[in-house]
């Protein structure tokens, strides 16, 4: 039996020395498809001209869609944030104890409602007293005149006489504001971003009595880059997307004539109404400005290519089913595909084997949604 295993190990190490390094003898009587490998290898290098021309010209199979341009909005997307329309940090324009009762924060006030009332002390007696100056410098000039027509008086009397009278009549006025500047009021109509100055409170000329808001209507406003300027006019329709979900609508009622000095961009400002002051100052906002539509075509990603100077196109089927390489211009980029421009009305663009071909190629095309 040991014998029996030795020759069987012997015969399998033969067996395997043959199919390993003689192989090529043993399949040497097998020549004909080597020849004949061989013989076809000489006819494609010796092949007349026509017909190694029409070895090497033949199409190459694609497949191709019909696409058919459509207008589209090109809105301009922009990124802000929502200003009140107008605020305003209401002061102090003399001095004086605030008698008034405060109003607090959030409270809505009309134009002209007063906000801050101080203590007159005794600015009625500086007026009356303004006002007898004001009487006595006019019965001073009155006797100067009469005496100057008798020849009694010079005509330097008569105009400090004027001098004095004018002096007077500026303290009567001054007297006057400084009383009406005693109750501070609101500029407009709008919401208390402070509480008005304490009661018992003493203002100084320029101290803050409160801080007023307009946010009926509201301003969105973003920054538009060089790019997408041109394409932005006042008065166009505009829509916008605040950050919790709520859309609203307004007019571009300002475009910046001069750039930021470090982004290079421009201030859009966008009106909208608020009648419900639901809208907050500060708050971040998506705005999409309308603007005049253009032709383009929707493309599916993976169709994009580059060409040999990189630029990135679309490789289409052109006349007598040679390839064409068009550059295009991405308008925009949605969850259906991309919005492209630069491409004619009706164009067939290759979908697969766009990479496997270049310009001056023939194809074989084979349309989307074709019978087989």
């Amino acid at each position: 039996m040991r014998i029996m295993s030795i020759l069987i190990a012997l015969l399998v190490c033969v067996a395997l020395y043959f199919f390993i390094f003689e192989r090529d003898r043993l399949t040497a009587g097998a020549g004909a498809p080597v020849v004949e490998e061989a013989a076809e290898t000489e006819t494609d290098t010796f092949a007349p001209p026509g017909l190694k021309e029409e070895t090497l010209t033949k199409a190459v199979h694609v497949v191709a869609t019909h696409s058919v341009a459509r207008e589209l909005d090109s809105a301009v997307i922009l990124r802000g944030e929502t200003q009140a329309a107008r605020q305003v940090t209401v002061a102090a324009q003399t001095a004086g104890q605030v008698i008034s009762e405060p109003l607090r924060k959030g409270a809505y006030v009309k134009q002209g409602q007063m906000l801050c009332e101080l203590d007159p002390g005794t600015r009625a007696s500086t007026l009356a007293q303004a006002r007898a100056a004001l009487a006595e410098a006019q019965v001073g000039l009155n006797n100067a005149q009469t005496l100057s027509e008798g020849g009694y008086a010079s005509e330097t009397r008569v105009l400090s006489a004027e001098a004095a009278l004018e002096n007077a009549r500026a303290s009567v006025a001054t007297a006057q504001k400084d009383i009406e500047r005693l109750e501070i009021t609101a500029p407009f109509a709008g919401l208390l971003e402070t509480d008005t100055a304490e009661f018992g409170t003493s203002l100084q000329a320029g101290t803050e009595c409160a801080t007023v808001i307009q946010l009926d209507p509201i301003k969105l406003v973003g920054f538009a880059p060089e790019t997408e300027v041109d394409k932005i006019e006042v008065g166009a329709l505009a829509g916008a997307r605040l950050i919790s979900g709520k859309e609203v609508t307004g007019r571009v009622t300002f475009l910046s004539r001069s750039a930021d000095p470090e982004t290079r961009t421009f201030r859009v400002e966008v009106e909208v109404p608020n009648t419900d002051f639901a809208i907050r100052d500060g708050q971040t906002v998506e705005i999409g400005i309308s603007s005049a539509g253009r032709l383009a075509h929707l493309v599916t990603q993976s169709s994009l290519t580059l060409n040999n100077d990189g630029l990135i196109g679309l490789r289409t089927v052109g006349a007598d089913n040679i390839v064409d390489f068009m550059p295009i211009e991405v308008i925009r980029d949605t969850q259906d595909g991309i919005w492209v421009a630069g491409l004619p009305e009706n164009v067939d663009i290759i979908t697969v084997g766009q990479e496997y071909v270049s310009k001056g190629v023939l194809v074989d095309p084979h349309f989307e949604g074709a019978a087989q």
